[in-house]
């Protein structure tokens, strides 16, 4: 018991140290997140491995169900870990935050690049940001692409809510519109249901007013 679980450990380990790496910013090592979710998927692959084999064989075992969780584990992991900094390098400048949790990416477009007040026409000057992500999300075509618009407080909530669903769609009309396939994009508002800071002052409302697309992996 002791040695298989051993084994495993040492597996882990390995591929956590094999998806380290050295962060462009600061120039430190840190752990990737592909490794993060390789060691993640090795010590469980080893468990499995190790629980469903025999006694003489669970050390083998928790090697090959280390590696083949690994592997599992970490593949997604990295292919978010390569799409993450193809959207920095993208998007940088344009005023778009590309935020990480877990295997999915939020990006955040706040309102005063997207579309005038009241509006829900696209403002001209963020055409070429939209059409650098058509260029992203057809090289990475692994995600299912969640659109959501918001808006702050100001007014009726039935306006809110009308104004975020056509703000929405016509961000994913213009992806799809562009080639990037429509089975892949959904698009709901959300109105000023889900604010990320106060609506009593006007930087908090400005704020709120956004549109955020959700990278997570196809089911």
């Amino acid at each position: 018991m002791t040695k298989w679980r051993n084994l495993a450990f040492a597996a882990a380990g390995i591929t956590l140290l094999a998806g380290c790496t050295t962060n462009p910013y600061t120039g430190e090592r840190e752990a990737g997140k592909a490794g993060i979710y390789g060691g993640i998927g090795a010590v469980t692959g080893a468990v499995i491995g190790a629980a469903t084999s025999s006694s003489k064989d669970r050390g083998k075992g928790a090697l090959i169900g280390a590696a083949v969780g690994g592997a599992a584990g970490g593949g997604y992991g990295y292919y978010a870990d390569t799409q993450e900094a193809k959207l920095r390098q993208t998007l940088q400048g344009t005023g778009v935050q590309v935020q990480r949790n877990g295997d999915e990416l939020k990006l955040i477009m706040p309102g005063n690049i997207t579309f005038a007040s009241n509006s829900s026409d696209i403002s001209s000057g963020f055409y070429p940001t939209l059409n650098s992500l058509v260029t992203v999300f057809k090289e990475f075509d692994k995600n299912g692409i969640d659109i959501v618009g918001h808006t702050d407080s100001t007014g009726s909530l039935e306006l809110n809510q009308n104004l975020s669903n056509r703000r929405a769609q016509s961000v994913a009309s213009y992806l799809s519109a562009n080639g990037v396939p429509a089975a892949r994009i959904s698009s709901y508002g959300a109105g000023p249901n889900q604010p990320i800071a106060s609506n009593a002052s006007e930087a908090g409302r400005a704020q709120n007013r956004r549109v955020e697309i959700n990278l997570r992996p196809l089911q």
